[in-house]
């Protein structure tokens, strides 16, 4: 199996809208770092960015994002990239590749910013849950008062498991990727 040494993504131009009856919380939640947990839990885009990858052969290699267009395929050859139209499909999807560093650039998403049901549900769940966690005072967040003052703390690991405590993961478990 090829190895993806090197993954470069630009930043899409926008991201599918979110979708409608949130609550005011979840509203005042930034949908852009949203979208990137979502997106980055299970390997898939839903809209458009240009991307970079180098991989090294021998063996099978997938783009990891979905869903990708390759553009161009070069190989490192003697101190340069070469463009490469030898590559050969692999029987799985994919390239087979010899025993070198290949460069790929495409795009990974669809044209226009759109989410299927399923992933907007997932969205839902994760806003609505982050903002609740916000007000409550659930578990990873802590508050206090101290000479009047409140200070509130949040808890990395805790909001990590966000996805998993709100039902998003589950929502994306069939779009899930093994890179």
């Amino acid at each position: 199996m090829a190895t993806t040494l090197k993954q470069t993504e630009a930043a899409p131009a926008a991201y599918p809208a979110a979708p409608g009856g949130l609550s005011d919380g979840a509203l005042a939640l930034d949908s852009a770092t949203i979208w990137q947990r979502l997106e980055g839990y299970c390997g898939y885009r839903w809209s458009a960015r240009t991307v970079i990858w180098t991989a090294e052969g021998p063996g099978a290699w997938f783009p990891p994002l979905a869903p990708a267009t390759i553009a161009t395929i070069e190989r490192w050859e003697a101190g340069s990239w070469v463009e490469d139209s030898t590559l050969s499909a692999s029987p799985m999807g994919g390239y087979c590749l010899q025993p070198a560093t290949y460069r790929f650039t495409g795009t990974v998403g669809p044209a226009t910013a759109a989410a299927p049901a399923l992933v907007l549900e997932a969205y839902r769940r994760l806003v609505e849950h982050l903002a609740l966690a916000k007000v409550n005072s659930q578990p990873g967040i802590r508050q206090q008062t101290i000479d009047g003052l409140m200070s509130t703390t949040y808890d990395a690991a805790a909001l990590g498991r966000a996805l998993d405590r709100s039902g998003a993961a589950d929502c994306l478990r069939t779009l899930r990727r093994a890179a």
